[in-house]
């Protein structure tokens, strides 16, 4: 299966196969404290080159079932360094038609737009291509940088699912927030 490439302005957005383990694990090692507080707590094994390679075969095989879809960001002419990821997961069809999106900046890819430019193009992909009716996210209260991301791209709050992920060993409240696909 040849994996997808979506391009913006600024970005290129890859979906990658378990060769990129390394790139994947670079990301994450560069990015450790940084992504820490909004990150469930990571198995042991989590910081090996055969976790993330076995992660990205897991992304293929549900790329293939069309069950969901993770793109990693790039800059345009530093394709060899990820900034950052996004995915849409839990893909269900039938009378659904709905999926949950997560994602995830590095440090010094924060505040310059590249999460929104990439997310516009990932709906779009998603609400074309998949014609799913419905994407959730669901955000902790205090990652206000988040809220506004989804805000800008039209999300809406629909209300708040206590204790509802596990992050960083802690319980944490979050805000639902849902984009609809009016045209389906």
């Amino acid at each position: 299966m040849e994996l997808p490439v979506i391009e913006t302005e600024r970005l290129i957005l890859m979906m990658l196969g378990p060769d990129a383990a390394p790139m994947v694990l670079d990301f994450y090692q560069r990015n450790r404290d940084f992504l820490a507080p909004w990150e469930p707590l990571y198995p042991p094994d989590f910081h090996t080159l055969a976790c993330h390679a076995d992660k990205l075969a897991q992304d293929a095989a549900h790329a293939r079932e069309k069950t969901g879809l993770r793109f990693y960001l790039f800059r345009r002419g530093e394709e060899d360094r990820i900034i950052g990821s996004f995915a849409f997961s839990n893909i269900v069809r039938g009378p659904f038609l709905s999926c949950n999106l997560g994602y995830k900046l590095g440090r010094d890819a924060c505040g310059k737009g590249y999460m929104t430019e990439a997310l516009r193009a990932g709906i779009d992909v998603v609400f074309r291509d998949y014609g799913l009716h419905r994407i959730e996210a669901n955000i902790m209260p205090r990652n206000l940088p988040s809220l506004r991301l989804t805000e800008r791209l039209g999300f809406r709050r629909e209300g708040l699912s206590r204790q509802y992920l596990k992050i960083h060993g802690i319980w944490e409240d979050h805000v639902h927030m849902v984009l609809l696909n009016e045209e389906v």
